[in-house]
């Protein structure tokens, strides 16, 4: 489940006591809800943080996503020159990132950056999640004039690429609400103010992303919104996932509103079982029963499954079965569970310290087709079988690093021993991944 927590959350520089010089005490609240959304960010122990800043580079028909190895930053413009952070970029996450955009004909990269030091929508947050944790990479996108439905779309390519890298990841939402509550406010008062505040807090305090497309441009520029198209974004990115949403906080006394919600991503019930699985294994050496409370077809259907195991970013196990031999695809899970944390010859069984580290992943395999030639697979869509005589090895599609289907059927032999010049017989399987 690389998407483990995403958050909403505001950006006004006078929260951090350098600036604010007292006046910070005047939304307590809001800082309240801040150390908890960062305590929460903390206990994910993300690798990478993916934060969308509307005050990053900004384009009318481009999303820029900063490049480089990193940046830095302080609140010099606010009077508070000694505040600095400095921040390192995930960038093989960028480099993918931009790539499935181009892929899907979404115009974001890494072109256009005028000035590469942080921007206060991206240090605000981190000034809070610093406190808890720096053991992370950034990943910093800005947002565009497009309309919503292809920040959307940007969001679905950032899920994508998570799961495709296999990162502990956290997606921060920076965004305020509307500047225009109050007369004596930054942008004075509008009807629309306090009427797209009450909305936008409904939706994401429920979680009801689809409605953020319902806001109309003109209702949201009337009210004087900052936020809108980065939750778009983050709303893209849990596209199809199941969360549970929490509002932790709302205020707006100095006329711009502040909204803080989180979401934990509920991990997907076949990785779910995976995890308690290796759990209980490690800590008792005992296997659990199949429980109760699973989607129907994990007790009805038989299939081979693979179960692959990180820690870090770094594969820490991995075994399978190409067809199933359980009665169940919950007891192949267990079984292979058990195997991957335990039994993979390549690696050290898992430990107990190492629990909290771990990402999984569970792959249900389809049938498997003979095929004539290597034309016939695609290192993205279909893993492979090579068979010659008794010795048999297989790979999963759509692993970093195995780019052609040349090194597909290479690294499939050398797992099972086979001559790289060998002929062998070749079969391709299509899988179903869980996070």
């Amino acid at each position: 489940m690389p998407i483990t927590l995403t958050c909403m959350l505001p950006h006004p520089p006078l929260i951090v006591p350098a600036v604010g010089r007292g006046e910070e005490r005047n939304i307590q609240k809001t800082i309240d809800a801040y150390h908890e959304a960062a305590r929460r960010i903390a206990a994910c122990r993300p690798e990478t943080i993916v934060l969308i800043s509307p005050h990053q580079v900004m384009y009318a028909d481009y999303f820029h996503i900063s490049p480089g190895e990193g940046a830095y930053g302080d609140f010099g413009q606010f009077r508070a020159p000694g505040e600095q952070m400095k921040v390192s970029y995930d960038t093989a996450f960028v480099e993918k990132l931009c790539a499935l955009a181009e892929e899907k004909d979404l115009p974001a990269g890494t072109l256009g950056q005028h000035d590469r030091k942080l921007d206060h929508g991206t240090m605000v947050p981190l000034y809070f999640v610093n406190q808890y944790w720096t053991d992370y990479q950034l990943v910093r996108v800005g947002l565009s004039g497009l309309p919503l439905i292809r920040h959307y779309e940007l969001g679905q390519c950032i899920q994508e690429t998570t799961n495709a890298l296999n990162r502990k990841v956290v997606i921060i939402a920076s965004g305020d609400l509307s500047h225009r509550l109050k007369e004596d406010g930054p942008y004075g008062y509008r009807e629309e103010g306090p009427a797209y505040d009450a909305r936008i807090m409904d939706v994401m305090g429920k979680g009801d992303f689809g409605r953020l497309l319902e806001f109309s441009e003109d209702f949201c520029e009337k009210a004087g919104e900052c936020g809108h198209r980065s939750f778009t974004i983050m709303a893209g990115a849990l596209e199809k996932m199941k969360v549970t949403a929490e509002k932790l906080s709302y205020e707006g006394p100095f006329g711009v509103g502040y909204g803080i919600c989180t979401y934990n991503v509920c991990e997907d019930a076949y990785v779910q079982l995976a995890r308690k699985t290796i759990e209980a294994y490690v800590r008792t050496g005992k296997k659990i029963k199949v429980p109760d409370g699973l989607p129907q077809e994990m007790y009805e259907r038989q299939a081979g499954t693979f179960v692959s195991i990180k820690e870090n970013g770094n594969l820490r196990g991995c075994i399978g079965t190409i067809q199933a031999v359980q009665e169940s695809i919950a007891e192949e899970i267990i079984n292979n569970a058990i195997s991957a944390s335990s039994r993979d010859p390549r690696f050290f069984p898992i430990e107990d310290w190492e629990l909290d580290k771990l990402t999984i992943t569970v792959d249900v395999l389809g049938e498997t087709e003979r095929i004539d030639s290597p034309n016939q697979l695609d290192v993205q869509r279909y893993g492979v079988i090579v068979t010659k005589g008794y010795k048999r090895g297989l790979l999963l599609p759509n692993l970093e690093g195995v780019d052609t289907v040349g090194e597909q059927i290479a690294i499939a032999k050398d797992k099972a021993g086979i001559s790289a010049q060998d002929e062998v017989e070749l079969e391709r399987f299509e899988v179903v991944r869980h996070y």
